[in-house]
């Protein structure tokens, strides 16, 4: 690992294209975000599930970034702020056919309501 001093390792390549938590339980995601750390892919803090959050609590790597086409910022759980950081491996998000909400086929014509707007 090449990680760098707030944990981020530029070397970490993504765990897949959609949040893998909510693959295993047949759920659906808002928005995707990548651990700077391991590459786990997560649903974001929007998100029914939140297992981006989940993710950087379980593991101590506090630093995500966007996974969404046309966004590179980071995020510090710890810090609780969004930090610079350096460019990540390839893929730098989710395929552009992939849907928002997602993935295609689960997200229920209900979702906005489900997340509370």
């Amino acid at each position: 690992m090449t990680a760098t001093a707030n944990g981020i390792d530029p070397t970490a390549r993504p765990g897949s294209t959609g949040c893998l938590n909510c693959d295993a339980i047949d759920s659906w995601w808002l928005h995707l975000r990548r651990c700077a750390a391991c590459g786990h892919i997560g649903c974001c803090g929007d998100s029914l599930n939140r297992h981006a959050t989940a993710h950087a609590a379980e593991t101590d790597h506090p630093v995500i970034q966007s996974f969404e086409p046309g966004e590179d910022w980071f995020w510090d759980y710890s810090e609780n702020t969004f930090i610079e950081g350096p460019r990540l491996l390839d893929p730098q998000h989710h395929p552009a056919s992939q849907p928002v909400p997602g993935p295609a086929g689960r997200v229920p014509a209900d979702w906005q309501e489900q997340l509370g707007g």
